[in-house]
């Protein structure tokens, strides 16, 4: 082989495992390439823009508890706008909102975003979730909004794993509304008070401070 020949194939030979390496580097777990992200639903009307819709069930197959519907809302518009309820048709299951601080609306200020779903965020909450629908399945959502009206979308069922761990649902709690053995304590304690309570504290404060207990 001639020289010439012998250093094209050298070059030729470093170029290939030059290419091999920056791929390498390029192919790693936090590659944007192997990024799976799902195919969330979206739609817009007029100026309000609601994206990445799910409903998210239990992580687990058999779990009791609720589901939440999950969303983005956008608002393009000069005047806030109110989400009023989520409806899910075809199905009886309430959906009950939440906004993300105390106990008001859920509003999506003007120019704004609203997140629901997620720790922190607005919820929509599905009691009977299991009841109401199954993975996989495209659920029809309707947003009743105060100014635009009603949005409709088809949305993917999908449990709370991977990408949806942290949007997911809470499991209801097993022990609700069950007295505390604190709780029946006070109670025979305030059943006999002794004479200087009595005589020191009047019926209601006593019976403000056994509310209390």
């Amino acid at each position: 082989m001639s020289r010439s020949l012998r250093h094209g194939a050298l070059a030729a030979t470093a170029l290939v495992v030059s290419i091999v390496s920056l791929t390498a580097c390029g192919a790693g777990n936090d590659a944007q390439t192997l990024e799976v992200k799902p195919d969330n639903a979206a739609t817009s009307v007029g100026t309000i823009k609601i994206q990445n819709v799910n409903v998210i069930t239990q992580p687990e197959h058999d779990a009791e508890g609720p589901a939440v519907v999950a969303a983005t809302l956008f608002n393009g518009g000069t005047k806030a706008e109110t989400l009023q309820s989520v409806e899910l048709p075809g199905s009886d299951a309430p959906v009950e909102l939440h906004a993300a601080k105390g106990d008001g609306p859920i509003e999506i200020p003007a120019g704004g975003r609203v997140i629901i779903g997620g720790e922190g965020n607005a919820s929509a909450v599905i009691e009977n979730g299991r009841e109401a629908t199954r993975n996989g399945n495209v659920q029809s959502v309707v947003f009743h909004l105060s100014e635009t009206g009603e949005i409709q979308l088809g949305a993917t069922v999908v449990p709370a794993t991977g990408f949806f761990e942290g949007f997911g649902p809470s499991a209801l709690p097993s022990a609700a509304g069950s007295p505390s053995p604190s709780a029946s304590e006070s109670a025979d304690a305030s059943a006999t008070p002794d004479a200087t309570t009595s005589e020191s504290a009047s019926p209601d404060a006593t019976g403000s401070e056994s509310a209390a207990e």
